[in-house]
């Protein structure tokens, strides 16, 4: 990992919420289609997450790709582990194995 400025604030978010959604927008106003999905996957599972727009700053919007080595947003971590972006959740989603994911890992869905 590189000494970004970014990725201290990175990991005081990751570590202090058990679900964590870097994204373009915010969950009320996403602003790509991709962020969109994912925040309707997780309310419509009833997950409580925050989140952090990335367009908000240069520094996070580099930093989240820097941090997973993930070259896209959104990204989704799941107490501290990162889980995927849109097609790895949509996929997980459909198959049935995001909820038992989450359920595994003490993150309350709704049923």
């Amino acid at each position: 990992m590189s000494d970004n400025p970014a990725f201290a604030d990175i990991k005081s978010k990751i570590e202090g919420n058990d679900v964590m959604l870097f994204m373009k927008g915010t969950p009320q106003f996403p602003q790509c289609g991709f962020s969109s999905v994912v925040v309707q996957i997780l309310d419509y599972l009833g997950v409580t997450y925050d989140s952090a727009n990335v367009l908000e700053s240069d520094e996070l919007r580099q930093g989240i790709k820097e941090f997973s080595d993930w070259p896209t947003i959104p990204q989704l971590y799941v107490k501290g582990e990162f889980v995927g972006g849109c097609d790895i959740l949509r996929e997980m989603f459909e198959s049935g194995e995001l909820k038992s994911f989450l359920a595994g890992k003490g993150v309350p869905v709704a049923a």
